[in-house]
């Protein structure tokens, strides 16, 4: 299909936005995943299985039964499991046993590799040329990133070996599930794939560890910190994502998740109080400038007459 700007540029905001909640959410997910001592198996399992089950009411308030129109096919179904197993089941698991085992700065930078998976995917799978803006965009974005999460030390993304190749799989399990539900994004509304999706990741997390068998200690806290996880770390980020698939091309997407820690860093200033030194203000500022990298090149694309199979 011809891309054309609008659309791409509605594509980079809701992806946009998508990753600035995720920005919120992720001080909750480590705090859960180093101060509340949770396994990781049952915390997915009530992640997952919580989200699936809301997502899917609100689907049948929404469209009734056009919720079950992705069975209406072994094609979409096919799609939609390899979806909800490679993309976000392996997608939350790698991610948090990377922060678990090590933390959540280092983690991050590694998941933003997934727009460099999603390239060399085109490049061998499809034998696709990618624009030389985007990867323009997605080097200086990656720049800024670094920057603004160790704010000049690197020493701070000194993180263990088991983290770090969790981390690696984070990145690659994540450009899975940017591109695996783009053949049905188109047919289905999003908030139903998404729904169908986590519910099936969690009946599969909940086969292996129950969210009944040994529980740990339910507080207030705990119940606020999941709650919140759900909301703000699954339900809205993960359907603006996939709305956004509509619009806008794989790379493109995923190299917006460089908001997430740039908008962690900000309101950790805002509400925490936390000090921001003039390197991490660089990094922030090279990561609004990739967008508007990515942003020009994308128009240009579209005055220009490219045309684009989305990997």
């Amino acid at each position: 299909m011809k891309a054309t700007s609008n659309n791409v540029m509605k594509g980079i905001f809701w992806s946009a936005v998508a990753s600035a909640v995720w920005g919120i959410s992720g001080t909750t997910v480590q705090f859960i995943s180093q101060n509340q001592n949770l396994p990781a198996d049952w915390y997915l399992s009530i992640r997952t299985m919580g989200a699936g089950v809301i997502l899917l009411i609100i689907s049948l308030f929404m469209y009734g039964k056009k919720t079950f129109g992705v069975f209406s096919s072994w094609r979409t179904f096919g799609y939609l499991l390899a979806y909800a197993i490679f993309g976000l089941m392996a997608n939350l698991l790698t991610f948090y046993i990377s922060i678990q085992k090590g933390n959540a700065s280092a983690t991050t930078i590694l998941q933003y590799l997934s727009p460099l998976f999603i390239v060399l995917g085109g490049i061998f799978i499809k034998k696709q040329r990618p624009l030389s803006t985007d990867m323009i965009a997605f080097v200086v974005a990656l720049v800024g990133v670094i920057l603004a999460i160790t704010k000049g030390d690197f020493t701070q993304m000194s993180i263990p070996m088991d983290s770090l190749l969790w981390g690696i799989g984070s990145g690659i399990t994540a450009a899975f599930y940017v591109v695996l539900p783009k053949p049905i994004a188109k047919d289905h509304p999003p908030i139903v794939i998404l729904g169908w999706g986590t519910f099936i990741a969690g009946v599969l997390f909940n086969a292996y560890r129950p969210v009944w068998v040994d529980p740990p200690v339910i507080t207030g806290g705990l119940v606020l910190s999941i709650s919140t996880v759900i909301l703000l770390g699954t339900i809205i980020p993960f359907s603006l994502l996939l709305y956004s698939s509509r619009f806008a091309p794989s790379d493109v997407i995923s190299i917006m998740d460089a908001l997430q820690p740039a908008t962690t860093a900000v309101l950790s200033v805002i509400f925490l109080g936390l000090g921001m030194n003039w390197i991490e203000v660089v990094g922030i500022v090279l990561v609004i400038v990739a967008i508007y990298i990515l942003q020009r090149g994308r128009k240009n694309m579209e005055q220009v007459g490219y045309r684009e199979e989305d990997f």
